[in-house]
């Protein structure tokens, strides 16, 4: 790669929230190609969603800093941008061969630190350049905004074979402390391969030199391996366990690690995969933690009569042309008028330097609703929801989940919730002691509604009921006050039409 003093390192920014980190999902343009102001370059995932970053800057693409997979530091370059009429140059890839671990072997003081004093100037100039060129660029975090500029782009993804691999993102390397590209150039011989790649044919014992590769311009990919594995003989000894009968009670059992990976030590089974927490699930693991160790939930729960509300919504549907709420929405819709009167669950509980613990209150209720999605469980919520009608509730609610499972959910719209709703019920479940949304307060479940034995006016009848559970963090209040918000929201589910009066 060749590089002058007028290309810029683009950082990764903060995505929202002071997140620290993001995943680099895939990049949408290769060293080489020609890019403009305001191009998205990269789709990152972060704890909350996924997102495309747009480059500041307008020239050709000089180095990628990172590769699909890896998890990138904010702060931390993800783009060189050249100059437009810059030779980007890319030297000559080799295929890495799987050698065996070598042991960490200590350098001299002396080189140690002449190596390290360019890294860190050149990670100085990146940040310092950075900064100068983010005023000239549009300086945008999220696609959508800021100036207009630059050239057209030549190509702004990576192409597609006629499986679905990508080709022309190849391997990344660091050298000397500072990342160095190893991306492919179109037209050149490359049989660079992706870590991934790397490790399934290390595991299986397949000779990458032994492989031609399919992608474009002899480039090794996922299936080139798949395929010299399926027409391998099968190599290397089944995991051994001594027999029981000739293994004396002192001797302790053990086992010896499989072709493809290793035998669990306790359990004495195949490990199948290792999966990396990270993402939405990170956050999601995180968030529940920390809400099971710091907060001392409590649960009630009671079984409400929900078939007034569903005989309601039929007869909507006959006369309103314009669409009838949902039963989430209008559950909803009880919810925040239930949290008007009992404000103590519409509140967070924070822990000041001293140690001290004061109850914060809001004007005004945002409420988050779980969403199941591809990427896990996520709770979008709804701004100032006190203040709409169950139709504008029944609209916000569908906008929103269909954001969240693009996976294209603001920052906003994620984890600024001060109540959650929850319907378990569409899984066919009656009831569950939810794990509160971390740093609320309190979350209301709603079971399936199903068939039951109820007594109205004194006449055993079939009714439809569903079961609604209340978890709340007994610091901000008593049982009294949780009761009296689950029997008023159970109320409104039995009697709907007082509380529906602005629908």
């Amino acid at each position: 790669m060749t590089t002058t003093s007028e290309t810029k390192v683009f950082l990764l920014p903060d995505l929202g929230e002071g997140l620290t980190e993001a995943e680099l999902v895939n990049w949408l343009v290769s060293v080489g190609d020609e890019i403009r102001v305001d191009q998205p370059i990269a789709e990152v995932e972060t704890a909350k969603s996924m997102v495309e970053v747009p480059s500041p800057f307008a020239g050709i693409v000089a180095e990628l800093h990172g590769e699909t997979g890896q998890t990138l530091d904010v702060g931390k370059p993800l783009i060189s941008v050249a100059p437009i009429g810059e030779v980007i140059e890319s030297k000559p890839a080799e295929v890495p061969v799987a050698e065996p671990a070598k042991s960490p072997v200590a350098e001299p003081a002396e080189a140690k630190s002449a190596d390290a004093r360019p890294a860190e100037a050149a990670s100085i100039t990146a940040a310092e350049t950075y900064r100068k060129e983010e005023q000239a660029g549009s300086g945008n975090v999220l696609i959508g905004y800021g100036i207009s500029g630059g050239g057209e782009a030549r190509r702004t993804r990576p192409r597609r074979t006629s499986s679905g691999s990508l080709v022309g993102l190849d391997d990344m390397r660091e050298s000397a402390g500072a990342p160095i590209s190893r991306t492919r150039v179109p037209g050149k011989l490359s049989a660079v391969i992706s870590p991934l790649v790397r490790k399934m044919a290390r595991e299986h014992g397949v000779s990458l030199d032994e492989i031609e590769g399919s992608g474009d311009s002899g480039l090794i990919v996922r299936r080139d391996v798949e395929a010299a594995i399926a027409h391998a003989p099968m190599a290397g000894p089944r995991p051994v366990v001594e027999p029981v009968e000739t293994r004396t009670a002192a001797e302790p059992q053990s086992v010896e690690p499989s072709e493809g990976g290793r035998l669990d030590a306790r359990t004495g089974l195949p490990v199948l995969s290792r999966t990396p927490i990270r993402g939405v699930r990170k956050a999601i693991a995180a968030n529940m933690a920390r809400s099971r160790s710091e907060i001392p939930e409590a649960t009630v729960w009671v079984d409400a009569d929900a078939t007034a509300l569903l005989e309601m919504r039929v007869e909507l549907k006959k006369r309103d042309h314009h669409g009838t709420p949902g039963l989430l929405a209008f559950i909803a819709r009880f919810v925040t008028a239930g949290l008007k009167k009992f404000p103590e669950l519409n509140t967070r509980v924070e822990t000041g330097e001293d140690g001290a613990q004061e109850i914060v209150r809001f004007e005004g209720v945002n409420l988050g609703f779980a969403a199941q999605t591809d990427r896990g469980l996520v709770v979008p919520s709804v701004h100032n929801a006190d203040k709409l009608t169950a139709r504008e509730l029944d609209d916000e609610i569908r906008r929103l989940t269909a954001v969240v499972r693009e996976g294209k959910a603001s920052p906003a719209e994620l984890g600024s919730g001060t109540f959650t709703l929850n319907n378990y019920g569409v899984f066919g479940v009656d009831g569950s002691a939810a794990i509160i949304n971390y740093p609320e307060v309190a979350i209301l479940g709603v079971g399936r509604i199903i068939d039951k034995p109820w007594v109205v006016d004194g006449q055993l009848a079939v009714r439809k009921v569903t079961e609604l559970t209340l978890t709340f963090d007994h610091r901000v209040c008593d049982g009294a006050t949780a009761a009296g918000f689950l029997r008023y929201v159970a109320d409104a589910v039995e009697n709907p039409g007082s509380i529906l009066a602005d629908l």
